[in-house]
């Protein structure tokens, strides 16, 4: 075991990319430039489930091309015995050798494996690894706990670039802190509060949650006040946030980003306590075996948000997984936005005129001059997509492009940022957006919200009329929010471009402004 824990990981990749990258392989980035990534399989060996995800996509957003997860259990009754579960060990092999054949299948040239608390604590750990060797020829590296916290850590940095609080990554045999601040991990610390361990602890529940009082108080004093951000990771995180959207009635039900605050934890926690598992397992969708350590876990996350007091809480989807992801990312890579890398990535694959949305952005910006740079960042993203759905059947093109901005894999969007996204896709294509299946969803923002992305919408829609080649920047326009005017400028040459159609879009989108319109000419 000692041999493959790695207590000293390697740097992240340097621009030249061609350090030893030794836990994690061959570097993934060789050019620092690089947007598009070849498909890149990791397996994460946990103490609770064994998953295989492949990424593929925008390098510093990628997509999950493929994502399974088989719940085996290798540490349950390690408390007792030692070592790794039996019949959980058993199915981790099968799960293994199932995974390397879809590696293979799938043209991966390697997989990343790496393995977690129940492997390196469990005295046939080393046993298990050799064996999976033997049957499969894959290599797992075995970290540990401090390195699983780093890994995690930055898995939140690759949605979150900057990101600040405190990561908590909950496993079934350990939970891990981190800090992070200014894209970057500092302390950490590791604990057993996992619940397969949890679960086997004698005296009940009087004497677990004393032990869960003690250890927490101890991280507490090892990792100093936090109070920032708190960052969940892990699967046990994620069902008590699906329960607690359930109990609240929340409309969207995107993990990724949702956000609790301290008193709907505690109001959950006593939700889960007064509840008949079995009926709510069956509500909010979670797993017989993930919901049967729901109640542990929400025992350490009741006591973790007393103990730190974080100001808000937020649900990360993206763990130690993407951490290795990250780990091999050129600092120039890690830059970027997530959010804008897959939305140009987007562009480049499905729209009719790739680029063309930069032309779009830079015609309708006058509009949207005394804009937050934040909400410049999603009128940019709007941009990029406002044609990748292109392809819809028209009766339903607004709809699909609604649901596809609330519901995609993109990073670095709260929730209520989707919401906005979605609204003005839908109005690129749909001057309404009443009578439609989502309309729950829009009351997650307010009215000038809703009337934001109204405008921004329908911009889009009028600005697609006018340009069919990104090269032709022949028009402008020009906004005066005091006087209420929207001018519109054309060359000679690009008057033919406004018929009767791009005429009626104009008078919606200064309908949506409240504003008169004046045509302008200007010679070519």
């Amino acid at each position: 075991m000692a041999e493959q824990t790695i207590n000293n990981p390697p740097a992240p990749v340097p621009e030249t990319g061609v350090a030893d990258l030794g836990l994690f392989g061959k570097p993934l980035f060789q050019d620092p430039s690089a947007r598009a990534l070849a498909r890149v399989g990791v397996v994460d060996v946990g103490s609770n489930s064994v998953r295989l995800v492949v990424f593929d996509g925008a390098a510093r957003s990628p997509a999950y091309f493929y994502n399974e997860k088989i719940m085996c259990a290798l540490g349950a009754g390690m408390a007792e015995t030692g070592h790794l579960s039996p019949q959980g060990r058993t199915r981790a092999l099968s799960a293994m050798q199932r995974f390397k054949k879809l590696a293979d299948g799938m043209g991966l040239s390697e997989l990343t494996v790496v393995a977690t608390a129940a492997v390196r604590d469990a005295s046939d750990g080393r046993d298990f690894c050799d064996e999976v060797q033997r049957l499969t020829g894959l290599k797992i590296w075995v970290i540990d706990g401090e390195e699983e916290a780093r890994l995690s850590a930055q898995g939140v940095l690759l949605g979150w670039p900057g990101a600040y609080g405190l990561v908590c990554d909950i496993g079934g045999s350990s939970m891990e802190l981190a800090e992070i601040s200014g894209g970057r991990v500092g302390k950490r610390v590791t604990s057993a509060l996992g619940p397969l361990k949890l679960r086997d602890i004698k005296g009940g529940a009087k004497a677990r949650q004393a032990q869960i009082k003690d250890v927490i108080e101890g991280l507490a004093l090892k990792m100093g006040a936090q109070r920032d951000r708190l960052f969940l990771v892990g699967g046990s995180w994620r069902a008590i946030a699906r329960i607690d959207m359930m109990r609240r009635g929340y409309p969207l039900h995107v993990l990724h980003e949702y956000r609790m605050t301290p008193k709907s934890v505690r109001e959950t926690v006593r939700y889960i306590k007064e509840s008949d598992l079995e009926e709510l397992r069956q509500f909010s969708g979670v797993s017989a075996s993930r919901m049967a350590l729901v109640p542990y876990a929400a025992e350490v996350l009741s006591r973790l948000v007393k103990t730190f007091k974080p100001k808000d809480i937020a649900i990360s989807s993206y763990g130690i997984r993407e951490g290795m992801l990250y780990e091999q990312m050129p600092q120039r890579l890690r830059d970027r936005d997530p959010l804008i890398e897959a939305c140009r990535f987007a562009e480049a694959k499905d729209a009719r005129t790739p680029g063309f949305g930069k032309v779009l952005f830079d015609f309708i910006s006058p509009l949207f001059k005394s804009a937050s740079p934040q909400r410049k960042r999603l009128i940019k993203a709007a941009c990029l997509l406002h044609d990748v759905s292109w392809r819809a059947h028209p009766d339903y093109r607004a709809e699909v492009c609604f649901d596809n901005a609330t519901r995609a894999n993109l990073g670095g969007l709260k929730h209520a940022e989707r919401i906005f996204l979605g609204l003005a896709l839908l109005h690129r294509y749909s001057n309404k957006r009443e009578n439609t299946r989502f309309e729950d969803l829009y009351e997650m923002v307010d009215a000038q919200t809703r009337a934001e992305a109204e405008v921004l919408g329908k911009a889009m829609r009028f600005g697609a009329m006018l340009w069919m080649n990104k090269e032709d920047e022949r028009g402008s326009l020009r906004w005066f929010p005091k006087k209420k005017l929207l001018e519109l400028w054309l060359t000679d040459d690009m008057m033919p471009l406004f018929g009767e159609v791009a005429e009626a879009r104009l008078k919606s989108l200064a309908a949506s402004l409240g504003a008169e319109v004046q045509l302008k000419t200007a010679k070519s």
